[in-house]
């Protein structure tokens, strides 16, 4: 039985299925045999105590094998792990909240983990590290995409909306290729990656990554991998709408979502003209009802660096940055 409750939103979230204790015990297929699990309220908590639960969904929904058959990595020597063994410690290293190949050696002594995946054994992080360096990059590329959008591919051609973001991911340890000093407001001076991240809007589904170097962090090194996978969605399957922050509110970006009839809601940093044109257009009468306990007013602005002006709707509320977001010429206010 699935159970709700209501946010303080007031949206209705599903909170996941709902377990009784002492529920008994519950037959999973996974990729070692038929599994018996059984919950205990007195045993200890272990990190991989769902993990039967998602091995068997990788089985179910046939996700696993084809993407552990059809990985590039190929050895010659007789020595060398087994693919599935290389790939399978690197899921349960994920699957357990590891971020750093060092971490993998707190897995050796897991005996339950492996047989459920198919595996003979857990890899030794040398071992995981050296597997992709003479990988071929594109080939890589090629195949986790691939399967990635097999994960979402077939979902219902409902609008959806394309959200873009730019994460700063911190680097300790070995230096990283693309390891360098860029923006980064949490530690700065320690080297990063940029991740470049596109999520479909109002799910927890990210569509793709471009990870850049850590000085990457701007909008014009989103466009190219952005564009590029919507130029290869079909029309059926092309977002409604971009949203971004005000980062992706420039020439570029706007430009190029308008040459694909694609509608776009970006914030606008708070310029010179954007405080003129608030202030101007608060004197004035004329606001309609925008709906939701909002009213708006239409007005033109040309920023420096656009082509050409473009409209916007002002909402008459202050707001002490006044930041706003850019939906097919129209301004509407931010979330924070």
């Amino acid at each position: 039985m699935m159970t709700t409750k209501p946010s303080a939103a007031g949206n209705v979230h599903p909170l996941g299925e709902h377990i009784k204790p002492g529920y008994g015990r519950v037959a999973l297929d996974t990729f070692g045999g038929r599994m018996q699990v059984e919950w205990d309220q007195n045993a200890e908590v272990s990190s991989m105590g769902l993990l039967p639960y998602f091995v068997d969904f990788l089985k179910t929904a046939d996700l696993f094998d084809p993407w552990v058959r059809s990985c590039p990595l190929k050895y010659k020597s007789g020595n060398a792990p087994a693919v599935r063994d290389v790939l399978g410690t690197l899921v349960l290293s994920l699957l357990s909240g590891q971020h750093r190949y060092a971490h993998i050696t707190s897995l050796r002594n897991e005996g339950v983990a492996p047989a459920a995946l198919g595996m003979k054994k857990i890899c030794s992080e040398d071992s995981v590290r050296r597997a992709f360096e003479g990988a071929d990059e594109a080939s890589i590329t090629r195949w986790l995409r691939a399967h990635l959008r097999r994960s979402w591919e077939d979902l219902p051609g409902e609008p959806w909306i394309l959200d873009i973001d730019t994460t700063v991911k911190l680097l300790y340890g070995r230096r990283q290729e693309g390891g360098v000093v860029g923006y980064n407001p949490a530690k700065p001076g320690r080297p990063s990656h940029s991740y470049h991240t596109y999520f479909m809007g109002g799910t927890r589904i990210v569509l793709d990554v471009e990870v850049e170097a850590g000085n990457h962090t701007a909008s014009a090194y989103t466009a190219p991998g952005l564009f590029a996978f919507i130029d290869g969605l079909s029309k059926e399957q092309r977002p409604r709408m971009l949203r971004g922050d005000f980062g992706f509110g420039n020439e570029r970006i706007i430009s190029a979502a308008e040459e694909r009839g694609l509608d776009y809601l970006f914030k606008l940093r708070s310029t010179v003209k954007v405080h003129w044109l608030v202030e101007n257009l608060f004197k004035k009468q004329g606001w309609e009802d925008a709906g939701q306990g909002w009213e708006a007013m239409e007005a033109q602005i040309q920023l420096q660096g656009w082509s050409r002006q473009r409209r916007r709707r002002e909402p008459p509320a202050q707001y002490p940055q006044y930041q706003f977001r850019i939906h097919r010429g129209r301004i509407h206010p931010a979330d924070d």
